[in-house]
């Protein structure tokens, strides 16, 4: 048994301490935007939050987890879909087939936590999440959108 603070909640996880956390978020806790997607932590598919630093989370074990961190899944980045990177992916329609657009919205959330006005290099080194359909462009407008928003 894991105690984990999941978008503000405490809830106790019935998983072995080797489990990915992507499993535990998804099939103990019931939270599905948060996506497999290679299981190796390639892709980016599973991108959460952990104190704030973009991690992906199949890559993380149960175990390795402290009961005060504070893991932030894409349900719990804005429960009312207000946070700017939300709005500016609506806007501009970034995603195309939208598989990896959660794991995009938190890894880009991070981003503009952190630099609020991120440059091209920085948006390049933070975002390296793997789009199958190769929506970049957009990505990156969407980013420079919500930085000036």
């Amino acid at each position: 048994m894991a105690k984990l603070t999941v978008n503000g909640k405490t809830i106790d996880v019935d998983a072995a301490p080797d489990t990915p956390l992507l499993w535990a978020i998804r099939e103990q806790i019931g939270l599905t935007g948060t996506k497999y997607g290679c299981g190796v932590g390639q892709c980016g598919s599973c991108t959460v939050h952990i104190d704030g630093e973009a991690v992906r989370s199949c890559s993380i074990t149960v175990g390795s987890l402290k009961a005060d961190q504070k893991i932030v899944t894409i349900e719990g980045l804005s429960p009312t879909h207000s946070h700017p990177i939300q709005k500016a992916w609506l806007e501009l329609e970034v995603p195309q087939c939208g598989y990896c657009q959660s794991g995009m919205i938190m890894a880009a959330a991070a981003l503009l936590a952190k630099k609020p006005k991120p440059t091209d290099a920085d948006i390049d080194e933070a975002m390296t999440n793997i789009c199958r359909c190769g929506t970049y462009n957009r990505v990156r407008a969407g980013i420079k959108l919500a930085a000036n928003a």
